[in-house]
């Protein structure tokens, strides 16, 4: 064997060890996945099956039974009869959509004059606005729980609107993506005679598909889980969320979990749902988010 076959072995050798380090690595990559994976999904496991079970079935650990031998298919009918979940369903879902649609407009309307118009005290004024970021909501709830009195608004989805239509994170991540856009497509709107409204619903807007969707998937989901704020503002029982309906099953003496754990699987639907139409743009948005053009 020649000097050039030896040396071809040896780089086929070579290439061949990196292949199986590769393809070694990605195994254990995919296994360290999926029993992380697995252990995220525990607690949803968990909550579809103490949700068909009774009572005294749900913290019963041994033997643990994940499929009872009596499921019962019941808890989701009675979860409609026990209490008023339609009008839990309905205010929760005029509060999301409502709030979800106000955020989505003042957050990409006020990004776009952050990101591409210039105007005095532009820095300023982001940095204060993005620095509300780190204050925690507890610090100055009280003060917006005395202000929406003021104003007559408790015990009203309309506090919740006002207090949650604006969004700091919101402007931050919808200006990260307008400043990936070139400016030179604003520049050639305006010589062919576009104003700056029309820039941002014909150009900006269409363009920024993944972090609107981003944007949606959170405002979405936090809003839909948030327990807090309602049960600041809302008493009536006419005016309560799902997740404040939901304790409706906790007296004094005792707690329905069967229930709770079917309710609560009721209301994880529209929130999947949401994240499965928009998943597609879910990555794009938050990885061009980070970019600047």
């Amino acid at each position: 064997m020649n000097q050039q076959e030896m040396t071809i072995k040896r780089i086929s050798t070579g290439e061949g060890s990196k292949r199986r380090r590769r393809l070694l690595s990605k195994i254990v990559l995919y296994l360290i996945l999926i029993v992380i994976a697995a252990l995220m999904a525990i607690p949803f496991v968990w909550m579809l099956s103490a949700s068909i079970k009774a009572d005294r079935e749900v913290f019963q650990m041994n033997p643990f039974v994940l499929i009872p031998k009596s499921p019962k298919w019941s808890n989701y009918k009675d979860i409609w009869t026990k209490i008023p979940m339609l009008t839990f369903v309905r205010n929760t879902v005029i509060l999301t959509i409502v709030v979800t649609f106000l955020q989505l407009l003042t957050s990409s309307f006020a990004a776009y004059a952050f990101a591409k118009l210039n105007f005095r005290g532009k820095a300023g004024l982001f940095l204060a606005y993005i620095a509300t970021i780190a204050m925690p909501w507890q610090v100055y709830m009280v003060p917006q729980f005395l202000m929406m009195r003021k104003f007559g608004l408790n015990d009203n989805l309309l506090a919740i609107i006002c207090l949650q239509a604006f969004s700091a994170f919101g402007v931050f991540l919808m200006k990260q993506f307008y400043e990936g856009i070139p400016s030179e497509l604003n520049e050639a709107a305006r010589i062919d005679g576009m104003n700056e409204y029309q820039i941002y619903a014909t150009i900006m807007l269409p363009l920024s598909k993944p972090a609107l969707s981003t944007l949606t998937i959170f405002t979405f989901v936090n809003t839909w889980n948030d327990y807090l704020g309602p049960l600041i503002y809302l008493k009536s029982v006419e005016n309560k969320t799902i997740q404040l309906g939901l304790k409706m099953f906790i007296s004094q003496y005792s707690s329905d979990y069967g229930l709770i754990m079917a309710g609560s699987v009721l209301s994880l639907i529209p929130v999947l749902v949401i994240f499965m139409i928009l998943q597609q743009y879910f990555v794009e948005g938050v990885a061009s988010a980070g970019l600047k053009g």
